[in-house]
């Protein structure tokens, strides 16, 4: 029976936990569009400036690197921020907001341009204190 009650007693703690830690949001963007994110934040993919990625069909020494730049806006307050896929813990700040560059789409393929408008990023926002 004391086991039950403190197995429950952690388990409603647990549940409290989540409202103490970073909140995390993912939100996909095209280039030369904008997204609205967690607290209002709106993420604006503006250029792509680098895409070294290794192809998918391709065997490459290393992963490469994919590097945009993108407008966060909040509060009618703006920023330019370049994000890559190789920051991985070091992804920059907006305020009390983390903004971490986790893909970008399409996949890179041997003899085969990617139109410049086709670009998509997914971008992990997260919620710091």
């Amino acid at each position: 029976m004391k086991r039950s009650i403190v197995v429950m007693l952690f388990v409603m703690l647990a549940a409290g936990v989540p409202a103490f830690a970073n909140r995390t949001d993912e939100v996909e963007v095209q280039i030369n569009r904008q997204v609205r994110s967690t607290g209002g934040l709106k993420i604006a993919f503006i250029e792509l400036v680098e895409d070294s990625r290794c192809p998918a069909d391709g065997q490459c020494v290393w992963a490469g690197n994919a590097k945009i730049k993108v407008r966060v806006t909040r509060n009618g307050r703006s920023k330019i921020l370049e994000l890559d896929t190789m920051t991985k813990g070091m992804a920059p700040n907006y305020g009390n907001y983390r903004l971490r560059l986790k893909a970008l789409s399409p996949e890179l393929r041997s003899n085969v341009r990617i139109d410049r408008n086709a670009y998509r990023a997914t971008i992990e926002v997260t919620k710091v204190r």
